[in-house]
């Protein structure tokens, strides 16, 4: 492991810095703490900051040399509604609210980077630090970039980085093309006729409609969507009715939609379509589908790619790379992904061995109430930012 002396350095500081965050969570487009803590410790390190992209968002910029070239670094700041399992010392003072992603260690890792880079900078042009809010839901990605991140900040490349626990603590996942899946959700609604339970012959049962629908939609994925493609297709909740002897008259099935490409989720979203306004017929009932496309695919560019792979190495060590499995969770870097060329990596959270005295009694998995962030990564993830950007612009010609 061939980490940077002056972030080892400050290991404590950044770990207490954590910790802090961790302490003191906020939920999306409510980062105004986490936003004023991160641009204190910028302007006390010299560097420009910019604030209030995407409400909370905070943008630092170290410049160096006369290289016009520019990149962008992202690390998410929101936390998640959800309570917290842990009795630690740093647990969530915030009941309801906890960093059940790791977005706190995200931030403290570019934190701890962009000290190092402001005090040592050893590359020749322009690096954007992009501290962003509401990625849990919130599409805060996409609200920076409404409001101009890249025509404030022009990036020629954009990288990310997350935690994920279950791999080596330390260790990095690089994989190019389809990584991360869309995040869709739709509701159906279905509408029969309500009648005494005693006398179902007298309405249309929406609850017989809702049983045979979900049956049909699952026939998406088996039967249209071709079998080397990938998609899910989550009905998750059935509302119907609140009484024993009443058919209602109304039937209610939400769920989730995953694809890696927008072809596969247009197939999908047009079958079901074309169900939800078929199948109700057959009964005697209407229904009706909003379908919702939150957030898109999330796809590493080749060049990039293979670009972090060699970073990852100089720090990890080429035992310490790994290709990573797509996994058909989303994350909004994909729109930025979708503006400019750049990679998001993974980088290992560990088995949950590395939590304090006091720790829940669950995995420490992603949103879990008994998760934490794994302090060690910090001088880990801070080093691969510090190489990223000194063999980017290295020269000032293109890397």
């Amino acid at each position: 492991m061939k980490l940077v002396d002056s972030i080892l350095a400050c290991q404590a500081e950044m770990a207490a810095l954590r910790r802090d965050l961790h302490a003191h969570p906020e939920l999306r487009y409510e980062e105004t703490r986490t936003a004023d803590v991160v641009a204190e410790r910028l302007r006390s390190w010299g560097i420009d900051v910019h604030r209030g992209l995407g409400k909370t968002g905070v943008v630092g910029t170290i410049r160096h040399g006369p290289s016009p070239r520019a990149i962008g670094l992202r690390a998410d700041m929101d936390a998640l509604p959800m309570p917290e399992h842990n009795t630690f010392a740093h647990r969530s003072r915030y009941p309801g609210k906890m960093h059940a992603c790791g977005h706190d260690g995200h931030t403290a890792m570019l934190l701890a980077a962009a000290r190092h880079l402001a005090r040592h900078p050893r590359f020749d042009g322009t690096v954007h630090l992009i501290f962003q809010p509401a990625e849990e839901g919130g599409a805060g990605a996409k609200a920076m970039m409404d409001e101009g991140l890249f025509d404030r900040f022009p990036c020629e490349a954009v990288f990310g980085m997350h935690n994920w626990p279950g791999m080596p603590a330390g260790t990095f996942g690089v994989c190019a093309g389809p990584t991360m899946a869309s995040s869709n959700v739709f509701d159906i609604t279905l509408t029969g006729r309500g009648a005494h339970a005693a006398m179902p012959h007298m309405g249309v049962d929406p609850v017989i409609v809702a049983t045979h629908l979900v049956q049909a939609l699952q026939t998406i994925i088996s039967r249209n969507v071709k079998p080397i493609d990938t998609a899910v297709l989550s009905v998750t909740q059935i509302q119907v009715g609140d009484a024993y002897n009443v058919i209602a008259d109304t039937a209610v099935i939400r769920g989730t939609v995953r694809a890696f490409t927008d072809e596969v989720l247009d197939l999908v979203e047009s079958r079901m379509q074309e169900i939800v306004e078929r199948l109700p017929a057959v009964f005697g009932a209407t229904g009706t589908l909003l379908f919702q496309r939150n957030y898109p695919p999330l796809v590493n560019h080749p060049e990039q790619t293979a670009f972090c792979r060699t970073v990852a190495e100089d720090v990890a060590g080429p035992d310490g790379v790994i290709t990573f499995e797509p996994t058909m969770g989303s994350e909004d870097f994909a729109f930025m992904l979708r503006a400019k060329p750049g990679c998001y990596v993974m980088i290992g959270n560990g088995d949950g061995t590395h939590r304090d005295i006091g720790h829940g009694l669950g995995p420490c998995q992603l949103h879990n109430p008994s998760y934490d962030f794994n302090d060690e990564l910090i001088p880990v993830g801070a080093s691969y930012w510090v190489r990223l950007v000194e063999k980017w612009l290295a020269s000032g010609s293109a890397a």
